[in-house]
C-alpha cells in the first residue's frame, strides 16, 4: 500500500482501490485533489482494469473545504477549478470506476458518488445533499451538467433548487446510490462490483465517454471559461 497524503492506493488483481481518509470530513481541496490525481495517474500506469474509490467511516465526503475559501477570491476559483477538473476526469475515465459509499455524502461530495459508474452505498442514519440553495451558492453549468444525466427527475427539482436532505432508501431512488448494503460489507461488495466491470474490454471507455458526451461537452465548456 502506498500512501498519497489523505489519498491510499492499493492494486490488487488489477484492481486500484483508492481509500479517501483525511480522518474528519474528507474535504476536498488542493492536497486532496492533488493526492486523487495522482492516485488515478498512477492506476492508469498500473494498467489497472477498474477502480474502486472508497470513503472512510461514516463519511464519503463533504464536499469542498470552507477553510480554502476563506482565503479569498484567488483561492477559492483554485479549489473550485480543480475539484470540477476532478470530476469531469472521473466521469470520462476509461476504465470502470465504482464508488465504496460508507457515511454522508454532502455539496462536491454527492458530486464523486455522480461521476462513479456504479455505486455502492451503506444502511445508516446517513445524509445525502446539495446545499448550494440554502447557503446561497450557484451550482453553475457544470454540477446542472452532472445532476441532470443522473438524478431522477423526480427528485432533481428537491435535491438540486430545494436542498433537500435525502436518506439513504431516498438517495437509492433518486439515482445516487445503486445499491445499498450493510456498513461493514461495503467494501467486500464495492471490490466484487469492480471485478465483475474489470472483464469490460478497450471500447468501454469509448462507449462510455460518447454516451455522456453532452454532459462531459457541457462540463469541458464551463472549465474552460473559468480562469485561476
Amino acid at each position: 500500500m502506498t500512501d498519497l497524503a489523505m489519498i491510499s492506493y492499493e492494486l490488487h488483481n488489477d484492481i486500484a482501490t483508492l481509500s479517501m481518509d483525511d480522518g474528519k470530513l474528507n474535504v476536498v481541496n488542493p492536497t486532496f485533489i492533488a493526492a486523487m490525481n495522482e492516485a488515478l495517474d498512477k492506476a492508469e500506469a498500473d494498467k489497472a482494469k477498474a477502480v474502486v474509490l472508497m470513503g472512510r467511516d461514516q463519511v464519503y465526503s463533504a464536499g469542498f473545504d470552507l477553510k480554502e475559501f476563506a482565503k479569498g477570491q484567488e483561492a477559492t476559483l483554485a479549489q473550485v477549478k480543480g475539484g470540477f477538473e476532478l470530476l469531469t476526469r472521473l466521469l470520462s475515465f476509461s476504465r470502470p470506476v465504482v464508488a465504496g459509499c460508507t457515511g454522508h455524502g454532502i455539496g462536491l461530495g454527492i458530486f464523486l458518488l455522480l461521476v462513479c459508474d456504479y455505486r455502492v452505498g451503506a444502511q445508516g442514519a446517513f445524509k445525502y445533499s446539495m446545499p448550494e440553495s440554502r447557503i446561497g451558492l450557484d451550482l453553475g453549468a457544470l454540477l446542472i451538467a452532472l445532476a441532470k444525466s443522473r438524478i431522477n427527475p423526480k427528485h432533481l427539482t428537491r435535491m438540486a433548487v430545494l436542498s433537500e436532505d435525502i436518506d439513504v432508501a431516498t438517495a437509492l431512488e433518486a439515482g445516487v446510490l445503486d445499491e445499498v448494503v450493510d456498513a461493514a460489507d461495503v467494501p467486500t461488495r464495492a471490490a466484487e462490483v469492480a471485478t465483475g466491470l474489470a472483464s469490460m474490454p478497450v471500447v468501454f471507455g469509448k462507449n462510455k465517454r460518447e454516451i455522456k458526451a453532452a454532459e462531459l461537452a457541457e462540463m469541458r465548456a464551463f472549465l474552460a471559461g473559468m480562469t485561476a
